[in-house]
C-alpha cells in the first residue's frame, strides 16, 4: 500500500525520473557464515547518505526494502537504512540450490560490483529491492553470483565396479568404466584425474573429456593377459578433484578376465596298455581315457572318438563312450577274436587339433571261465558306490556277495582286499554266500571314501575282483571349536564408536551346512558389544571408560547349521587400558589449617589429599607449592605440608598458598588448590610499655589537685591477640609520703588521685606499675616506674633527678589485678575500712605464698618443669625484695607506632 501511495501521490515527472530499473551484480563464495558483507546498495547506486554534503533539509532518510520475501530472501539480511546486504544465518549450499542445469537461484559472501553478465555455469540469487522515499524511488535488480568452493569429494555411484576383459585383448585396448565418479562441485573443483592403487603391471587409466566437460575414465591394457594364469584382478580406483587441497573418492574395481578358446585337449599319456581275458563277458570295462582342456565352459568340452586308422573289427569289439572315454567289451570274445588291438583314440575340442592316445589291448586266451562275483547291495548303492552315514552302528550290513564257478568244477574261495573298517565273512548256513559289513564306526572327518575289492579265486589259481566304493556321508556329529577358549583382548579407553576388537574364529569339522558356523554373544555380554553373526567380528558401539569399568568378561557362542544345531562356548575378557584423561583431583577445593605460632620448623602443618582416577603412571601425582616456596615445602609423595622455619603470628597472621598437582601422563594434566594457613596466637609477647617512656621521667602534681582527678596514665600494647593481648594494670610497689593516695585503673591504666593532698604530703612518689596480659598457660608482664612529684612548682630539677637516680626501697605487693566492671556505687573506700583491708591483704598474701610454695615443691619433685631465668620473657621482681632501679633503667623501652 505504501508503494501504491508513492506511485500515485507524487508528481509524475518525479516518478519518470527515478523509477528506472537498475541492476547490480555481486559475487561471493558458498558456505560463508552469517554477517559477511555482500555489498552496499546506497554506495553502489551513488545515493546520498546521511554523511554526504547535501543539507539535511534536502536529504530525506532512505529506505531499502525487499520487494518479496521469497526463497532468496532467507539467505540475506538487508539493512533498511544503510542498504547493506549481509549473509544471513542460513548457510548457502551451491550444490543444493543450483541443482538444475547449473544456473539457478540462491547464495551470499564478500561483495564485488560487476557490470559483466554471469557465466552460464553461474548460480544466481535474484533479489528485487525497492528504494524509498518517492524522491529516490527505484526498483533495483540485485544478482548475486554464488562461487563454487571445493566442499564435496568425488563419489562413485556404486562401491564395486566390475569390468570384463577378454584374455586375448591386445596391448593398448581401451575399455570405458561405466560408473565414473560424480562431484557436485564445478570447474576445477570437479573430478580431474583417476588412478589405480595397484595396476599389477598390466593396466593403466586414461581420462577422456567430451564436449560437455564430462570426464570418463578408460582402462587401458598394458600387458598380455592369460585367464589360465590369473582370472581376476581386484584393485581400487581413485578419483581426485582439482581443489586445494584436493579431495578424493574411491571404489573397488574388479577386472575379470574372460575365457577364449586358446587351449586344446591334452592326454597325460601317449599310450595305455591293457590286458583282457579271453572269456570276458559283455560290458566288461577295459579302460578309460581322459584328456584335459584348461579352458572353461563350452571351450573345455571334450568328446572322444576312434581314429580312422582303427579297424572296423576293433570298433565292433570295443565300445567307446564319447563323453566319458570309457572302453567296454561290446561283443562276445571267442577263439577267433584277434589277440591284439591297437585303439587310436582322439580327444576332440572345439576349434582344436585332436589329442591322440593309443590303447593297446592284449586278449589272453583262457581255457576256463573265471569265478563269478555277484553282489546284492543292502545299503544304498548308485553306480557301484555305496553310501553310508558316519553315525551308522558297528556291524552295519553293506552287501551280500554270491561266489560261484561257472564251470562248476572248481572250488571257489574269496577274501576282502583293501583297507578300512570292513569285514567279509561267510553267511551261514548258505554256501558261497558272503556278507560285507562294518567293523567300526565310520568317521567322515577322518576319511570320506573307501575303495575295497572282493576277490574270488578258484583252485586253479584263477581269480577275479569286484571293486566296491564306500562313500561316507557326513552327519552333524561335531561341534564348532574356537581357536582359543579364553580370548584376551585389550583396548584403550575413549575409543571411537564401533571400534574393532577382534575377529572370532571357530571351525566345524562337518561339511556343508552342518559345518557353517554362526557367532552369538552370550546372555552376560553388555548391550554395547556387537558380534557379527557371519564374520565373527567383535566390536564395541560406545566409548569405554576405564575409570567406570576396567575389565569385561562374558561368553560368546559358535553355533553350526546342523539339525539339531551344535554349539560351543568361549570366554572373552577385555581389559580397558588407561589414558590420561583425568586431572588430579583434590578432596577439597580449599584447605584450611590452623597452626600455633612458633611451630617448629619442618613440623607437619597438614596433609593435602589428592587423587587421580587414572592408573599407573597416569595416576602418579606430584605436588608442588606455586607460591611461598621459600617458606613452605610439600612432601610430593605423602602430601605433607611443612614450613621450613618457625612461623611468627605477629609478623604474619595467615598465609595463602596455591598447591599444584601434576600427574605422570604425557601430556601431563594438573589442577590447583588453595591452602589457607591461619596462625593461632600463643602468649609469647609480654606487654610493651609505650608510656611512660622511661623509669627516670616524672610528672608534677599540684597539691590543689582534687580527689578523683586523673593524674597520668600507663599505656602499653601486646602484640598477641585475644586474651593473650588483654592487658591489666596494677601497682605492685609504692614509695612516698602517703603512697596510697594514688590509684591505677586496672583496665585503662589511668592513675588518679584518691585523697586530698595535705601539707605534709609534698614530695616524690614512686609507683611500681605491673602491666600483665591474660595469656595461657602463663601470663606475661612488664613493669614500669611512675614518678610523681607533689609540689607547687619544680624549682630544682637536678634535685629531683638525683632522687630518681637513687634506688628506692619499695616493698612489692604481688597480687593479681582484677579486671571487672563494677557499679560506681560499690566502689567506695573509707578510712574506717582501712584496718580491715590491711588484715585481709596480709591473710591473702600468706595464703598465696603457702600455695605457691607447695606448687614449687611438687614441681621440683616430679621434675616436669625446669624454669630458666634467662628464658623467661617477663621482668622478674623478687617478692618483698629491693628493686634495683638502675637495672630497670637499663631495660630498653620499645616505642612503636600504633
Amino acid at each position: 500500500h505504501l508503494l501504491l501511495f508513492l506511485l500515485f501521490a507524487g508528481p509524475f515527472n518525479c516518478f519518470a525520473s527515478y523509477s528506472r530499473a537498475t541492476e547490480l551484480l555481486y559475487s561471493l563464495n558458498e558456505g560463508l557464515p552469517a554477517g559477511v558483507l555482500i555489498g552496499s546498495l546506497a554506495r553502489d547506486l551513488r545515493l546520498p547518505t546521511a554523511g554526504s554534503q547535501h543539507p539535511a533539509s534536502l536529504q530525506p532518510p532512505l529506505s531499502f526494502t525487499l520487494a518479496s520475501h521469497g526463497l532468496g530472501g532467507q539467505y540475506v539480511q538487508l539493512d533498511n537504512r544503510s542498504g547493506e546486504l549481509h549473509t544471513s544465518a542460513v548457510e548457502i549450499d551451491r550444490e543444493a540450490l543450483c541443482v538444475e542445469s547449473g544456473g539457478a537461484t540462491i547464495f551470499g559472501g564478500s561483495a564485488a560490483v560487476s557490470s559483466s553478465s554471469p557465466s552460464p555455469e553461474s548460480c544466481l540469487l535474484l533479489l528485487d529491492v525497492l528504494v524509498l522515499p518517492q524522491e529516490y524511488f527505484r526498483l533495483v535488480k540485485v544478482k548475486i553470483a554464488i562461487r563454487d568452493v571445493n566442499d564435496n569429494a568425488p563419489r562413485f555411484p556404486v562401491p564395486h565396479i566390475h569390468l570384463s576383459v577378454p584374455e586375448n585383448a591386445p596391448v593398448n585396448t581401451r575399455l570405458a568404466i561405466e560408473h565414473p565418479a560424480l562431484d557436485p562441485d564445478m570447474g576445477t573443483n570437479g573430478v580431474q584425474t583417476y588412478r589405480l592403487r595397484d595396476n599389477y603391471g598390466v593396466f593403466t587409466l586414461d581420462v577422456e573429456e567430451n564436449e560437455n566437460g564430462e570426464r570418463t575414465p578408460y582402462l587401458i591394457v598394458m600387458g598380455a593377459l592369460d585367464r589360465e594364469t590369473q582370472d581376476e584382478y581386484v584393485t581400487v580406483i581413485v578419483a581426485e578433484d582439482g581443489g586445494t587441497p584436493p579431495l578424493v573418492g574411491s571404489a573397488t574395481l574388479t577386472i575379470g578376465i574372460s575365457d577364449i578358446n586358446d587351449n586344446c585337449p591334452q592326454f597325460n599319456d601317449s599310450q595305455l596298455n591293457v590286458t583282457l581275458y579271453g572269456n570276458s563277458s559283455l560290458g566288461t570295462h577295459v579302460a578309460t581315457v581322459h584328456a584335459v582342456d584348461m579352458d572353461l565352459g563350452s571351450n573345455a568340452q571334450i568328446t572322444y572318438s576312434y581314429s580312422q586308422k582303427v579297424p572296423q573289427a576293433s570298433r565292433d569289439l570295443f565300445h567307446l563312450n564319447e563323453s566319458t572315454g570309457a572302453i567296454t567289451v561290446s561283443t562276445k570274445v571267442d577263439g577267433d577274436t584277434p589277440r591284439l588291438h591297437r585303439l587310436i583314440i582322439l580327444g576332440n575340442g572345439p576349434g582344436c587339433i585332436p589329442a591322440v592316445i593309443t590303447v593297446l589291448v592284449t586278449i589272453i586266451k583262457v581255457m576256463m571261465r573265471p569265478p563269478e562275483v555277484v553282489p546284492r547291495f543292502i545299503a544304498n548303492e548308485v553306480e557301484g558306490v555305496v553310501y553310508l552315514k558316519e553315525l551308522e552302528p558297528v556291524n552295519t550290513p553293506i552287501a551280500f556277495f554270491t561266489i560261484k564257478d561257472p564251470d562248476e568244477k572248481y572250488k571257489v574261495s574269496c577274501y576282502l582286499d583293501g583297507d578300512g573298517p570292513f569285514r567279509l565273512s561267510p553267511y551261514k548256513p548258505y554256501n558261497n554266500e558272503y556278507l560285507l559289513e562294518t567293523t567300526k564306526p565310520l568317521d567322515f572327518e577322518t576319511q570320506q571314501l573307501y575303495e575295497i575289492s572282493v576277490v574270488a579265486w578258484n583252485s586253479e589259481g584263477f581269480h577275479v575282483k569286484k571293486i566296491v566304493k564306500v562313500q561316507v556321508l557326513d552327519d552333524n556329529d561335531n561341534s564348532p571349536v574356537f581357536s582359543e577358549q579364553l580370548i584376551e583382548l585389550s583396548i584403550e579407553e575413549n575409543n571411537v564408536p564401533n571400534a574393532f576388537l577382534t575377529k572370532l574364529h571357530a571351525t566345524d569339522a562337518d561339511s556343508g551346512e552342518r559345518g557353517k558356523v554362526s557367532y552369538f554373544l552370550g546372555p552376560d555380554a553388555p548391550s554395547y558389544f556387537a558380534l557379527d553373526k557371519n564374520t565373527g567380528v567383535l566390536t564395541v558401539s560406545t566409548q569405554l571408560d576405564r575409570e567406570e569399568k576396567e575389565k569385561y568378561r562374558y561368553t560368546v557362542k559358535a553355533v553350526d547349521s546342523g539339525f539339531p544345531p551344535r554349539e560351543s562356548i568361549a570366554t572373552v575378557t577385555i581389559t580397558v587400558l588407561d589414558k590420561n584423561d583425568n586431572s588430579p583431583r583434590f578432596i577439597n577445593k580449599d584447605f584450611s589449617f590452623f597452626v600455633p605460632e612458633n611451630f617448629p620448623g619442618f613440623g607437619e602443618i597438614g596433609v593435602i589429599s589428592v587423587t587421580d582416577a587414572d592408573a599407573g603412571q597416569n595416576g602418579w601425582v606430584a605436588l608442588s607449592v606455586l607460591n611461598g616456596s621459600d617458606i613452605f615445602v610439600i612432601d610430593t609423595g605423602k602430601g605433607v605440608l611443612r614450613a621450613k622455619v618457625s612461623l611468627d603470628r605477629e609478623q604474619q597472621s595467615s598465609y595463602v598458598l596455591w598447591i599444584e598437582a601434576v600427574d605422570g601422563g604425557d601430556p601431563a594434566l594438573s589442577s590447583t588448590a588453595k591452602i589457607t594457613i591461619l596462625l593461632l596466637d600463643i602468649n609469647d609477647n609480654p606487654p610493651l610499655v609505650l608510656f611512660p617512656q622511661s623509669n627516670m621521667s616524672y610528672l608534677l602534681v599540684l597539691p590543689s589537685t582534687l580527689p578523683g582527678s586523673p593524674i597520668t596514665e600507663v599505656y602499653a600494647v601486646d602484640k598477641d591477640t585475644g586474651m593473650n593481648a588483654v592487658i591489666a594494670y596494677s601497682i605492685i610497689g609504692r614509695r612516698g609520703p602517703r603512697p596510697e593516695s594514688f590509684r591505677i585503673d586496672p583496665k585503662t591504666g589511668n592513675i588518679t588521685l584518691e585523697e586530698s593532698l595535705m601539707q605534709n604530703d609534698y614530695g616524690l612518689y614512686r609507683l611500681l606499675v605491673k602491666v600483665s596480659d591474660h595469656g595461657y598457660p602463663e601470663p606475661l608482664h612488664s613493669t614500669v616506674m611512675v614518678n610523681l612529684f607533689v609540689n607547687d612548682t619544680v624549682s630544682n630539677e637536678s634535685y629531683i633527678e638525683s632522687l630518681l637516680r637513687k634506688e628506692p626501697d619499695i616493698s612489692v605487693e604481688e597480687k593479681q589485678p582484677q579486671i571487672s566492671i563494677e557499679p560506681a556505687h560499690k566502689r567506695m573506700e573509707s578510712a574506717s575500712c582501712m584496718p580491715t583491708l590491711v588484715a585481709l591483704s596480709i591473710i591473702s598474701l600468706g595464703s598465696i605464698a603457702l600455695v605457691t610454695g607447695m606448687g614449687i615443691y611438687i614441681c621440683l619433685r616430679k621434675g616436669k618443669k625446669h624454669h630458666r631465668a634467662d628464658e623467661n620473657l617477663e621482668v622478674q621482681i623478687p617478692l618483698n625484695g629491693r628493686i634495683n632501679l638502675h637495672m630497670l633503667e637499663k631495660k630498653p623501652v620499645e616505642i612503636s607506632n600504633i
